[in-house]
């Protein structure tokens, strides 16, 4: 039996593939055009849900070493008690994507599971490349955690949470942080991340089926990594399937759909810490693409992930 789309995921899809199918794809290494092609689309999936309206909004700014601004926004539920919080990093490929196309999902997530979030607007590559939008991840983690007590937040207990290149970002940050000695991270959460500038070679079984495709891949790496992309020298902090020692890490909550070109890599990770000790939860959705939960978010599968997210975060 081949591999095929979740039938609630392939209905939901039908208009959008149907367009697609009559669009030509962007070229390999054409940024503009990806941007041009997935904000609108990930606004529409942003906003396509009903945004709660028990979420409040805070803007933030902090400065980073090398002083750029960057903009932080804060998520709260109304009469939310003090407790855990969550660093939040959107998806994008490192090259696409902003805080305010994420305002419906983060919402969504705070007001359902009570945990505040802290929405980075990481800066993007190639204009800026590795290691800037790490350190602006991590000039993040710092700011939550030195603002901890003003915004009820138990320092024992941030998070990091992210989805494709923003769950690459939050897996990079644990490594990174757990490099420089903290600030502490208490859990990650990893939705379909984008981990391994290696992952070129196509799957013929998923690539009927992809939404984020290998050629994606191959333009969205290249400009996080430059000349290095696919080389000896990338470090794990830029590419995390690249840990040889995942010692030490915070627990993971990993989850990738199998018909998604990150599959091997998150399935590989998720071993990799596991055998370093790690507690790790890891769900591979049968039938399920990049991206499915904010599509077909109607789909028995997509609620089953979002209530699997929301468990993990109410448990940080």
């Amino acid at each position: 039996m081949a591999l095929s789309l979740d039938p609630e995921i392939a209905q939901a899809l039908a208009p959008m593939a149907g367009a697609m199918a009559d669009a030509t794809p962007p070229a390999v290494g054409d940024i503009a055009a990806r941007r041009a092609m997935w904000e609108p689309i990930i606004g529409a999936a942003g906003t396509a849900q009903p945004i709660p309206d028990d979420v409040k909004t805070s803007e933030h700014h902090t400065t980073t070493d090398d002083g750029a601004q960057i903009t932080m926004r804060w998520y709260t539920k109304d009469g939310a008690a003090p407790g855990p919080a969550v660093l939040f990093f959107h998806g994008g490929g490192y090259i696409f994507g902003h805080i305010d196309l994420f305002d419906g999902p983060v919402s969504r997530y705070v007001s359902t599971s009570g945990v505040p979030m802290l929405s980075v607007e990481y800066r993007r590559a190639p204009e800026h490349p590795f290691p800037t939008p790490l350190e602006d991840a991590y000039t993040a983690l710092r700011w939550l955690h030195a603002h901890a007590a003003e915004l009820g937040v138990d320092p024992d207990r941030i998070g990091v949470m992210g989805d494709s290149a923003g769950g690459g970002m939050a897996t990079a940050l644990t490594i990174l942080a757990r490099e420089r000695g903290g600030p502490k991270i208490a859990r990650q959460i990893l939705i379909m991340p984008m981990l391994d500038d290696r992952t070129t070679t196509p799957d013929p079984h998923i690539v009927p089926y992809l939404l984020w495709s290998y050629d994606d891949s191959l333009t969205a790496w290249p400009a996080l990594l430059g000349e290095a992309v696919g080389g000896p020298d990338v470090p794990a902090t830029a590419a995390p399937a690249r840990l040889e020692d995942a010692t030490g890490l915070p627990p993971a909550y990993i989850e990738v759909g199998q018909l998604d070109a990150f599959r091997d890599e998150d399935t590989a990770y998720a071993t990799k810490l596991s055998r370093a000790g790690v507690p790790v939860e890891f769900h591979l959705h049968p039938g399920a693409p990049h991206e499915f939960d904010s599509i077909a978010f109607t789909s028995d599968i997509a609620r089953r992930a979002i209530a699997d997210r929301i468990r993990v975060l109410k448990s940080i």
